[in-house]
């Protein structure tokens, strides 16, 4: 026999409805709007439904594009380049910081400042660092007896320079989530580790890392996804130059828009770094909750070592 109708279950539903609204119109309405325009042959000075009908071109010319093709690899070796050494970086400071010392609240403070700064400001201040001739990086080289670099207009510097400057900013924040989710580990499963006669290392590589993994995961792709939509700090130190050694993806969309005019082709290139993410999110998704499942398994044999 069927269980009656309780209308209290709808209660939360009822309470969600207008948030729920509000996220969708706010989210799929200009998701839905950008697809649509990646279909046209759409200028500025027209009205959306002026614009011409050519289905695929705009995503199949920019598969024909050598610079697109060139934004796309340079936003990939950036992307993951600076979530690769903000990570390292990031778990290591936490690592490090995880103990009582006389200070420490204050050095922590110290270590955050960066990612309070506004990215124009973070291009600015880096560009006159970068400066080649009045720059503290260079004055400091000619001090030490050494060469100048061309740090922003030389193609084999320029992105290694946005990369340091981006790996400055957002390490805190790896930093922050790393911290915070060492402080969060069970302490008995420490206690049983060091019982047993395990190393610092052993501790880190077997216990800590392993159950700091699913918030590693989550900031891993939060840090990914918005390295994949830096733009201000690259358009204020270099503005995807010399040539296209520094164009990201995010940087081509709004040149296309902007510069060439051309809002279709800006769509469908929005298009196709909104698919990248789709597939990065899902990715991660699936290897978080892998992850979350061993953490479980792992908090399980640490409690019965315990008792």
């Amino acid at each position: 026999m069927a269980a009656p109708f309780n209308p209290n279950r709808l209660t939360p539903y009822v309470f969600l409805a207008p948030a729920a609204a509000v996220l969708a119109a706010g989210l799929l309405y200009p998701i839905g709007y950008m697809l649509y325009a990646s279909f046209l042959r759409w200028a500025p000075n027209q009205r959306i439904q002026q614009a011409e009908w050519i289905g695929l071109r705009n995503y199949l010319n920019l598969i024909d594009d050598p610079n697109f093709r060139e934004s796309f690899a340079v936003t990939l070796k950036f992307s993951f380049a600076v979530v690769s050494l903000e990570m390292i970086i990031g778990v290591g400071l936490a690592l490090l910081l995880d103990r009582k010392l006389r200070g420490m609240s204050i050095l922590r403070t110290i270590f955050i400042l960066p990612m309070m700064i506004a990215p124009i400001v973070v291009g600015l201040m880096w560009r006159y660092m970068y400066h080649p001739s009045v720059g503290i990086f260079n004055r400091t080289l000619k001090a030490w007896g050494f060469e100048s670099v061309p740090w922003l207009s030389d193609p084999g510097w320029s992105l290694a320079s946005i990369i340091i400057a981006d790996v400055w900013q957002w390490t805190p924040f790896i930093f922050i989530l790393s911290l915070a989710a060492l402080q969060s580990l069970p302490r008995s499963a420490l206690e049983a580790a060091r019982i047993d006669g395990a190393s610092a290392w052993q501790e880190i590589l077997h216990i800590k890392l392993p159950l700091m993994m699913p918030v590693l995961v989550v900031a891993g792709l939060l840090r990914l996804i918005d390295a994949f939509k830096v733009l201000e700090v690259i358009l204020v130190m270099t503005n995807g130059g010399p040539g296209l050694s520094t164009e990201i993806m995010s940087l081509r969309i709004w040149r296309t828009a902007s510069e060439f005019l051309e809002l279709g082709a800006a769509s469908a290139a929005s298009s196709y770094l909104l698919m990248l993410l789709l597939v990065l999110t899902m990715v991660m998704y699936v290897f978080n909750k892998t992850l979350e499942a061993r953490q479980r398994r792992l908090r399980r044999m640490a409690q019965e070592e315990a008792s």
